[in-house]
């Protein structure tokens, strides 16, 4: 018996941050990123007749952009010629692990390398600066130190949805202050 029913109008405002920060870690572009997303959406009304609704819409819309993230880096390599991209998709999603295997040995970077980062780590602090304090201390709380939703809320006094247009409006705001002052 299917316990779980698709509300496609409401993907955006529910999904679109928990999809983006699943795809950003695997893609590492934030144009591709989006666009995945907004096919994942597409894809997912166009085959919501097949939803039999064994799993919830967010694990349902999940299995949809990892197809699409595979086949994302399936055309990137085949117009390149390059090695097959290894992607660990576990059924856990133990983001971590994926993570650390992305990440640079430091010990091998430039003087120009590690300039660069201390560039780019001044440059967020500076954008974190343009945000209002409370919007600033729940987007650190979310996007840097981890924090449950539901803490969050209980700390903020705050709906889930309400967290989620705070969150989605910082980053717009951090994007474009760091498009302005770093990129």
């Amino acid at each position: 018996m299917s316990t779980h029913t698709l509300h496609p109008e409401t993907w955006v405002d529910r999904y679109s941050d928990y999809l983006y920060n699943y795809t950003i870690v695997r893609v590492n572009d934030h144009v591709m990123a989006q666009d995945l997303i907004s096919e994942t959406f597409l894809a997912g009304l166009k085959s919501k007749k097949n939803f039999k609704g064994n799993a919830s819409e967010r694990t349902w819309l999940i299995a949809i952009l990892k197809r699409k993230i595979i086949d994302f880096y399936r055309k990137k390599n085949s117009k390149k010629g390059q090695a097959e991209v290894h992607i660990d998709y576990n059924d856990d999603e133990m983001e971590g692990d994926w993570l650390e295997e992305r990440a640079e040995d430091t010990m091998y970077k430039t003087a120009e390398e590690n300039l660069e980062n201390n560039e780019l780590g001044l440059a967020i602090l500076e954008c974190l600066d343009t945000l209002d304090e409370r919007q600033a201390s729940i987007f650190k709380m979310k996007t840097i130190d981890n924090f449950e939703t539901e803490a969050i809320c209980n700390e903020f006094d705050i709906t889930p949805s309400n967290l989620w247009v705070i969150i989605h409006r910082a980053r717009k705001t951090m994007a474009n202050c760091l498009e302005k002052n770093w990129f």
